[in-house]
């Protein structure tokens, strides 16, 4: 029972960790956030924080692997029994709602500038990254049988879709019209007959 609880404890640590952290992102970019403001935000040591963190980045990418599992829990929550454009733009509406509900966790997943890995030379989130990407490329592979044209246009649309999350997330002061109206119109253009 004891080791239960001990190890509850580290999670629920880590955990706090996390969301200190995230916080602290959103509030000042990653680059001006330090692990010693960190661990103040939790209430622990410097060196507490490195028995669960080697450092910054390793939090970040932790945190950047967490926002990609949500966004693709919330993508694999689209009514499989959808098909063709109407399951892409339900795909697209998922997305674009996890973006707005989940401002910090995109902010990180997207926006914050992520030491790549030292052996691979990659982004360490890609993975998960492209795990939740993965969704709607296989909604567009279900549509378009020539494999190169369903990557294009699943890319095409990923970026649309995160260039509309990006804006209303970094611009909030502009007078956009009514968030429905503009997703909308955004998807209309975006998922044109003429381009699936």
């Amino acid at each position: 029972m004891a080791t239960k609880d001990a190890g509850k404890r580290v999670t629920d640590r880590r955990e706090q960790i996390l969301d200190e952290a995230q916080r602290l992102f959103l509030g000042h970019g990653l680059e001006a956030v330090t692990t010693r403001q960190i661990a103040h935000a939790v209430g622990i040591s410097q060196p507490s924080l490195y028995a669960h963190f080697a450092n910054r980045d390793a939090i970040a990418v932790e945190l950047c692997i967490r926002a990609f599992q949500q966004l693709e829990q919330r993508l694999g929550a689209v009514d499989a029994r959808l098909i063709g454009v109407e399951r892409v733009r339900e795909l697209c509406r998922a997305y674009i709602a996890f973006g707005l509900e989940q401002p910090a966790a995109y902010r990180v997943a997207f926006h914050a500038d992520i030491a790549v890995d030292d052996v691979s030379g990659m982004h360490r989130g890609l993975e998960a990254g492209i795990s939740a990407f993965s969704i709607l490329h296989q909604a567009y592979a279900d549509i378009i049988a020539d494999h190169a044209q369903a990557e294009l246009a699943a890319q095409s649309v990923w970026a649309g879709i995160h260039g509309l999350v990006s804006i209303l997330l970094t611009r909030p002061e502009f007078p956009f019209v009514d968030l429905r109206l503009l997703v909308d119109a955004h998807l209309d253009r975006l998922l044109a007959a003429d381009r699936l």
